[in-house]
């Protein structure tokens, strides 16, 4: 099996090994979305919530995929901070 971040990460705990294995077949395509609705944001970026927003996906789905990508060298912290549905400030991601 791949290692991350290419296959999903968990926390050697069952129940996230399991969840790992069952994301495993939609890792690739995840990460297409994600990096391809980052790229259409251009410049203004996406924050983690944005992004589950735009693909009209769970948070907690898409969110582990801008760490993926990240680590692959695909996106960046653009220096920008907006605030997500918590009032935190949260990361801004663009494309490199």
């Amino acid at each position: 099996m791949s290692a991350y971040p290419d296959a999903p990460g968990h926390r050697h705990v069952e129940t996230s090994v399991a969840a790992a294995e069952a994301l495993g077949t939609k890792l690739g395509r995840l990460q297409r979305l994600a990096k391809t609705a980052i790229a259409e944001a251009g410049v203004t970026g996406l924050t983690a919530d944005e992004l589950a927003a735009r693909l009209d996906m769970d948070r907690w789905s898409i969110q582990p995929r801008t760490s993926e990508l990240r680590r692959k060298g695909l996106i960046r912290d653009s220096g920008q901070r907006r605030y997500n549905a918590t009032g935190k400030s949260a990361i801004v991601w663009v494309v490199n």
